[in-house]
């Protein structure tokens, strides 16, 4: 049996900027963070090799791979002509929550069949397949960020350049900054789970018109503000850029918020939170917030949702159990 994991990520500033549309005219940016929260893929050969069995939120067994129904499972299956296996995938997190967890799958399942399969690939091809699997293959109306955080790992600048190529390069903070701001990043979760494809579908849409395009061109330059921010150890001002770059994030489409979240940020802000943001295309998930300690305990008392803890990772997507070797 092998076994990978694969982070969760936390993006704070930039993303939509990472859809083509806009990047190839303006290029975009990113900059985001991998957590300590994983999905895990398993693969051993099947009892059975004519059959291949995949255990998700469903189970499906197949002896035909062309027949697979969940979409990523059979396209990556088929282009790498793997079957006569039993994968299965469990997550800390649901989909649906704004952490990227259908790339992060998609870099997971990657990752898992080249080990499977005994060939070495480098975490910047894990993602650039990845894109290349839901954006190009599939059709998916998203970017490229959360495959390169998944894949990478750590506290990262990604930019995304007209021409297509991606990079990354880490956020330099002094270690006492560094962990001052993961102790002061709060997580907690709204309670609704949402299908992002239709917000972001919409959201690509209106990057044609003028106020929206404006607006996301100035989200990437907060993300380059926030990286300067944080390399400068101003932690304060990476909290009033998180406020600023959701106020702007919220006019790139409708259902990015609704009054229930609208209602439970004020409450955080009124309670001593510099700065937060909903996590993903929107209208539901995870909230974040900037808060200083001697205001943490208000917040958490005022807010009312269940907080979902979690520390900063810098490994990127890691294989963390071989078995019996088996490599084909």
């Amino acid at each position: 049996m092998l076994i990978t994991k694969t982070p969760f990520r936390i993006s704070f500033c930039g993303g939509g900027s990472d859809i083509e549309d806009f990047y190839k005219e303006h290029g975009g940016c990113v900059l985001s963070t991998s957590i300590n929260k994983y999905m895990y893929l398993s693969i051993h050969p099947y009892f059975d090799e004519k059959q291949t069995l995949l255990k998700y939120s469903e189970n499906e067994l197949v002896s035909d791979i062309r027949k697979i129904r969940h979409k990523i499972f059979h396209r990556v299956l088929c282009d790498m002509g793997v079957s006569g296996v039993e994968i299965s995938s469990t997550a800390d997190v649901p989909g649906g929550t704004g952490l990227g967890s259908s790339s992060t799958f998609t870099v997971g399942l990657l990752h898992t069949l080249y080990c499977y399969k005994g060939k070495f690939v480098s975490k910047e091809r894990l993602a650039k397949e990845a894109c290349e699997v839901e954006i190009e293959k599939l059709g998916a109306p998203i970017g490229k960020q959360d495959q390169y955080a998944a894949a990478l790992g750590g506290l990262n600048f990604i930019r995304f350049h007209q021409d297509g190529f991606v990079s990354a390069s880490p956020v330099l903070m002094k270690a006492e900054a560094y962990h001052r701001l993961e102790q002061n990043l709060l997580l907690f979760y709204t309670g609704t789970v949402r299908s992002a494809n239709e917000i972001l579908s919409e959201q690509k849409k209106n990057i044609t018109q003028a106020d929206k395009n404006e607006n996301l061109r100035k989200m990437c330059g907060l993300a380059q503000e926030m990286k300067e921010a944080l390399e400068q150890n101003d932690l304060s001002h990476f909290g009033s850029i998180l406020h600023e770059s959701w106020e702007l994030k919220k006019t790139l489409a409708g259902g990015i918020s609704n009054p229930k979240i609208d209602e439970a940020y004020a409450r955080a802000m009124q309670s001593g939170a510099l700065g937060g943001k909903l996590l993903g295309a929107g209208g539901g998930g995870f909230l974040l917030f900037y808060c200083e300690p001697q205001h943490q305990e208000a917040l958490r008392r005022n807010l009312g949702l269940k907080e979902f803890a979690f520390q900063f990772e810098r490994d990127g997507s890691s294989l963390v159990y071989i078995g019996d070797k088996y490599w084909r």
